[in-house]
């Protein structure tokens, strides 16, 4: 069923696409969705100086935004990459890609964070960091979807972290999705909009050990199905920072500085602070 509705996702003009996601994101919000609950409880964390009425107005921008993103995930994955590249409108700060200096692409879960990989693919060498999920079929159909042509997925394990060592020897980006708890190991407890929140060490750990630079890299969802911007800027998280808790909040702040500028297009029904925070059901 699943798949279905992906290939159906596929097979529709991405403006009709995004229309059926934002109609999901409509039900999400009409509806006491688990996603609905998880949303509002992030946003009243981390915009206590929002109204009531400007919070549920987020709330329901950022379950539309959810919902196209549901459903333009088939439309990526059953594109090739080269069809995907076609829906970037702008590149915005390419020149930060270009050269021989290593370089670790930073992407968090805003926009449209699938594509993103892929459209560099089409150019460059890309090895990407992902945490496989739980359900083995599901996890096969979307590993055999992103392993393609220049762009290699490693695990989030050992041998991940090893592949993207290789990787960076070669001289080829990678990249890694930040925003994700690492779990009881490969995280420290860093700041995220004012809250403490299990943050990733990988990549500070990479940048430092490498001498790389740092560039956030996402894919603005453009309205009415119009594309995609896609856009690259440095961040700097090693100077000033002697330690990792020092580099890991840097990083942060970064995150929470761009998804300011965007809030309704960050992934703001994932249980983000369930380190420190309980989520009611």
């Amino acid at each position: 069923m699943i798949r279905f509705f992906l290939f159906f996702c596929s097979i529709l003009p991405l403006g009709l696409n995004h229309l059926l996601g934002a109609a999901i994101g409509r039900l999400l919000y009409r509806f006491g969705s688990d996603a609905k609950r998880v949303t509002f409880q992030n946003i009243a964390l981390c915009f206590p100086e929002l109204s009531q009425q400007e919070r549920d107005s987020l709330l329901k921008k950022s379950l539309i935004e959810t919902g196209k993103g549901l459903s333009e995930s088939g439309w990526v994955w059953n594109k090739s990459f080269k069809v995907n590249a076609k829906y970037i409108r702008r590149f915005i700060g390419k020149e930060h890609l270009d050269g021989a200096e290593k370089t670790i692409l930073l992407t968090p879960h805003m926009g449209c964070w699938e594509i993103t990989g892929r459209v560099i693919a089409c150019e460059r060498a890309l090895t990407f960091l992902y945490k496989p999920l739980s359900k083995q079929e599901q996890n096969t159909y979307l590993f055999e979807r992103r392993n393609q042509g220049n762009l290699t997925m490693a695990s989030a394990d050992r041998s991940g972290v090893l592949k993207l060592q290789r990787a960076m020897a070669k001289g080829q980006l990678i990249g890694i999705l930040p925003d994700q708890d690492p779990g009881d190991e490969g995280g420290i407890m860093a700041p995220f909009f004012n809250h403490p929140v299990n943050t990733m060490t990988l990549l500070a750990k990479l940048a430092k050990k490498n001498n790389a630079k740092v560039v956030m890299l996402w894919a603005k969802r453009l309205d009415k199905g119009q594309g995609f911007d896609l856009i690259a800027e440095p961040i700097d998280i090693l100077t000033g920072a002697d330690d990792v808790l020092a580099q890991a909040s840097k990083m942060n702040a970064a995150i929470e500085a761009l998804v300011r500028q965007c809030p309704e297009q960050y992934l703001w029904s994932y249980r983000r602070f369930k380190s420190s925070h309980s989520y009611d059901e």
